[in-house]
């Protein structure tokens, strides 16, 4: 996560000594490797050459039915006669944005949108795949700006970006030509990566502020180059996939000390392992899923023999879920670590109502760091590319090189619970007892960094354990795991210990895929069933209130049910804190020290709590919001005594309000749509329908009114394909 500013654009994070040089590739510069077009667009120079066929991993997008996926997951060798090996296959139902390759050569090929993670074997490779992305969107790029290496002409990073980014300079507007830049924002950011020496997307943006031309995009330089190399081609089938996505499978070994660290041993001939009626219980789920969700989502990951090695899927529930609460994410590798029958991986986060809702499902055939990094970059895909804040996952050495190398910029964190049952269990201390208080106290009361460490260091010399290795291994990992080191940290909420993963307490070692996936469907409905009740009584919910403080009106009016109940401890406490003190001043910016009576050990603690009076801002030591999302006693005692009689608003997180419409159908941008298009209309409209139908599902009365609403659409379209033009 670290190296992300080392090739920055921008210069943002260079060292004076990095011997990195930026070049700024702008219009109108004499030293540009860009050519002006007759629009005054600039295009960076490069020669498109083939890639050639080699044992990576391909990523091609399907929307084959599932009867064919099926059988070519299963199958002993893939007839491919361009013989690419790796196939990963992602099929989804009803994807309108996602063509398929059609045999006739004359038929326009499909490209993924980018997303970070991607990988390309080289800046050729990675220019011409969003060339091509931008060719069928119809819109041009050009080079922003690249950077090379010092005294060298060896190409580091670059930023390209749609021909419309910006506007033009007071010298150029001076000028007749009429202005084509609009100020787009969309671009992706590509750097070099020593380690592999392939191109890694770092930044992408995506969405356009202006309309797609595909007679203007066809005009400029990017796409010009491209047809003219089309006119030498039709050539060998190879040559035809030269714009395929490429995912690598590249074996990284990582320094961190980890508590599990499995074989890493890449055996190219390991697939899945099937019982007796495995094939068939999977085959039933996802034909079932698809008829019922036409947003259903999954991807089959092939060996070169064609063998099924992993298989991942989210439903359309779980993909909008987490649009909503896709901040905080537990990856759960129980199954796979214990060598469960089914080896389940799963992804959770928390709703509004502080229950646990499921963000994605794979099975894995083994726990290398390739797989970690095929599953991330399959999660990542199926969500836009909108990578978590927080992640949290259990110490597999492995899994974390992974989030590491695909996610660079989500902060990682160990399950705390994990953690603090797996040191009592590697640990044999005589005061068991005294031991797991001393280790409670050390880990959650500590305050500040120094505090922690100085306790802990007492701790360790007085159980005799400062030499366990394991120990020492963990401590050096503590800044993932113990709450002091994340309380500042954005998105650093629930420390894995407010999450439980989805399907806790429900499988066993022993179960059967068939059992498995009734068991997956039964949970489903039953959190659906529960999320639903949960919403009606919040609406309802109308409690006595137990103070006469206007924060706690305040927040039963907007909280669920289920998290007024945990804010309302915080307002009852308040009644502990007292002698709210001044220390220090700085302008708007107060300093105060909040003291508060524990009733259960009879002493007195003293909370320092910083706020900024015009700012709104209040901050505790103890980091109650950045924990749970709520604000703690002493923050609101001091709030209390600064006159504020409601919480400041951006304290009121929506994730936990009641009053906030949550639409469960995935839902993409329409901005930029171009209608004239046939794809992007049948894309945008069956998207726009299928959020009718997810309203329409939740009652007999909703059910009606889409109907209606359907019935009366048609029937306008109908009349007005009748008109004459």
């Amino acid at each position: 996560m670290a190296d992300d500013a080392v090739f920055s654009p921008a210069g943002e994070g260079l060292s004076p000594n990095s011997g990195i040089e930026i070049t700024m590739e702008e219009e109108g510069s004499g030293n540009s490797e860009e050519l002006l077009d007759d629009e005054g667009e600039e295009d960076f120079e490069i020669e498109t050459n083939a890639l050639t066929n080699e044992d990576n991993q391909i990523l091609e997008v399907k929307s084959d039915n599932l009867e064919n996926a099926i059988h070519q997951a299963l199958i002993i060798r893939t007839d491919l006669e361009n013989e690419c090996e790796h196939v990963l296959d992602i099929y989804a139902n009803n994807n309108g944005n996602i063509a398929d390759a059609q045999t006739d050569q004359t038929e326009e090929k499909s490209y993924l949108p980018p997303v970070v993670g991607m990988e390309f074997e080289s800046y050729e490779d990675a220019y011409n795949y969003y060339n091509c992305y931008a060719k069928e969107l119809g819109f041009g790029i050009r080079v922003k700006s690249s950077w090379t290496k010092r005294n060298s002409k060896e190409k580091r990073g670059a930023v390209l970006c749609c021909n419309c980014e910006g506007f033009k300079t007071t010298k150029e507007a001076s000028t007749q030509r009429k202005e084509t830049r609009t100020g787009c924002q969309a671009m992706i950011r590509l750097r070099l990566v020593e380690s592999s020496n392939r191109w890694r997307l770092d930044e992408v943006k995506i969405e356009h502020n202006h309309l797609f031309d595909h007679e203007k995009a066809q005009n400029s330089r990017s796409h010009k180059k491209t047809e003219a190399g089309a006119k030498r081609k039709l050539e060998s089938a190879v040559e035809v996939e030269i714009q395929t996505i490429k995912l690598f499978r590249t074996p990284v070994s990582y320094g961190s000390s980890s508590e599990r660290e499995p074989n890493n041993n890449l055996d190219p001939m390991k697939r899945m392992k099937f019982g007796n009626g495995d094939i068939l219980a999977l085959y039933d789920y996802f034909r079932r899923s698809q008829l019922t969700d036409p947003n259903f989502f999954y991807i089959m990951d092939l060996s070169d023999e064609g063998y099924l090695r992993n298989v991942f899927w989210i439903d359309s529930r779980s993909r909008a879920a987490y649009s909503y609460f896709g901040d905080v994410v537990v990856v759960d590798t129980t199954c796979v670590s214990n060598k469960y029958d089914v080896p389940l991986l799963s992804f959770s986060g928390l709703n509004h109502h502080g229950e646990s809702l499921l963000l994605g499902c794979c099975l894995l055939v083994d726990e290398t760091l390739e797989t970690y990094i095929w599953l991330m970059r399959a999660w990542l895909t199926c969500l836009s590319g909108r990578a978590p804040q927080t992640i949290i996952t259990d110490r597999c050495k492995f899994l974390q090189g992974a989030i590491y190398e695909v996610l660079p910029r989500s902060n990682h964190r160990l399950c705390l619970p994990h953690v603090m049952r797996s040191i009592q269990e590697n640990l044999e201390v005589r005061e068991s007892e005294m031991f797991r208080k001393v280790l409670d106290r050390t880990v959650y009361a500590s305050m500040k960094v120094e505090e922690f460490e100085t306790r802990w260091e007492e701790m360790v010399q007085r159980f005799a354990v400062k030499d366990h290795d394991w120990l020492r291994n963990l401590y050096e990992d503590r800044e993932k795991w113990v709450p002091v080191y994340s309380k500042n940290t954005p998105g650093g909420l629930f420390t894995g210990e407010y999450i439980n993963p989805f399907f806790h307490g429900y499988l066993h070692e022993r179960m059967s895929w068939s059992e498995f996936f009734n068991v997956h469907e039964l949970l489903l409905q039953k959190k659906l069933h529960k999320e639903a009740l949960d919403d009606f009584e919040s609406r309802e919910f109308m409690p006595v209130l137990q103070t006469r403080c206007s924060y706690e009106l305040q927040a039963s009016q907007l909280y669920s049910k289920g998290i007024f109940s945990k804010f309302l401890e915080e307002i009852v406490l308040m009644c502990n804190c007292f002698g709210v003190a001044q220390i220090h001043t700085n302008g708007a910016i107060v300093t105060y020290v909040v003291k508060e009576r524990d009733a259960d050990v009879a002493e007195v603690k003293n909370f320092e709590v910083v706020y900024d009076k015009l700012g709104a801002e209040v901050r505790c030591v103890c980091g109650c919001f950045n924990f749970r999302g709520y604000l703690c006693r002493h923050a609101l005692s001091v709030l209390s005594c600064n006159g504020v009689e409601e919480i400041p608003s951006q304290y009121i997180l929506t994730r936990w309000r009641k009053d906030v419409k949550r639409i469960y159908s995935h839902d993409f941008d329409s901005n930029g749509i171009d209608v004239s298009n046939p794809v992007q209309r049948y894309d945008h409209l069956y998207r726009r329908a299928m959020q009718v139908v997810a309203e329409g599902m939740g009652s007999r009365e909703h059910h009606m009114v889409a109907w209606q609403a359907f019935k009366e659409s048609l029937n306008k379209v109908r009349l007005a394909a009748e008109k004459p033009v």
